[in-house]
């Protein structure tokens, strides 16, 4: 195939992920006004997560056209029930729109959420990423795609499949599990791992997938690690509202095997919290165990007056 683009992967600062209002009149509004704010603050780059309600990436580029300079990325999408051709669509049209500062994360989801969504849950998750992954390099690399795997295909070689202005594209995984690092590693430009402390990053994810990326000949990865923060003067009462916020989490595998990983007892230790100085000595762990990037990700009780956590994300 003829290469088309060379993929980019932007140099990024520390982030925050955005979420709309629950009292906002307009969502799309309120996320804007937020981004608005944080940018004027000195973040340099927000994410979005998917949700019921909303979709991250039609989001991520509507900021990013209302807000030129910001980076914008969703943190994450789903790959279930999602097709990779629909997915390289929306992404396109979030980079063209953000005039390219788009960046497309990427999860596997877990079973539980699925079934009670969707009906059904999908097996073989590292395989479905791998065909996934193979069929957006295929776009956002050579401009073309005819694809046939065991759980993807799409024959789409007959039609326009880029945008202009829509590519390249970085793309990131939240991958944890062995399987999906490597394929990670091999097929996308980094990991994006939520409640993965410093000694996970150290000792398990960055050997694993700089591993995977250096045997199939790609750049060193970038770790992208999403931190649970709360800022208050009160550290009890941060503590609290993590372990509550984030106990869902112990029920997933994949993080209930990085929280033993870590020795923790709870996911809600796994945050950062505390006041702004103990939280920016936190978030420093997670730098010197190989983190090239943070993510910080707010609690929903704790987000009347982000201001403080804005402030930290633009002095690291």
């Amino acid at each position: 195939m003829r290469l088309l683009h060379t993929p980019v992967v932007q140099d990024m600062v520390t982030g925050v992920v955005l979420n709309p209002s629950p009292s906002a009149t307009n969502a799309v509004d309120d996320v804007v006004e937020q981004a608005r704010r944080a940018f004027e603050i000195g973040v340099r780059q927000v994410w979005f997560s998917q949700q019921f309600s909303h979709d991250a990436i039609s989001l991520a580029g509507l900021v990013g056209a209302a807000v030129p300079g910001l980076g914008v990325g969703t943190f994450v999408v789903p790959i279930n029930p999602r097709h990779p051709l629909i997915v390289s669509t929306l992404a396109q049209t979030a980079q063209a729109a953000a005039h390219g500062n788009f960046s497309l994360g990427l999860g596997l989801g877990a079973k539980a959420i699925e079934t009670a969504a969707f009906g059904t849950a999908w097996a073989n998750p590292a395989g479905r990423l791998r065909e996934h992954l193979q069929v957006l390099r295929s776009i956002f690399d050579t401009g073309a795609v005819d694809f046939h795997g065991t759980e993807i295909s799409t024959t789409a070689a007959q039609w326009p499949v880029t945008l202009p202005g829509g590519t390249p594209i970085p793309i990131y995984v939240a991958a944890m599990g062995p399987k999906a690092l490597r394929v990670t590693g091999e097929l996308a430009d980094g990991t994006l791992p939520y409640l993965a402390g410093p000694r996970t990053l150290q000792e398990f994810i960055v050997p694993t997938i700089s591993e995977a990326a250096a045997s199939a000949g790609r750049p060193a990865p970038r770790i992208i690690a999403a931190v649970p923060v709360v800022v208050s003067d009160d550290e009890d009462d941060a503590r609290r509202i993590a372990t509550e916020e984030l106990a869902f989490y112990e029920s997933i595998p994949s993080y209930a095997t990085v929280i033993a990983r870590e020795n923790a007892s709870s996911a809600g230790e796994l945050a950062a919290v505390g006041p702004a100085a103990a939280v920016r000595e936190q978030l420093r762990r997670y730098l010197d165990a190989g983190a090239t990037d943070l993510v910080l990700s707010p609690m929903r009780s704790n987000t009347a007056d982000p201001r403080r956590l804005w402030e930290i994300a633009a002095s690291i």
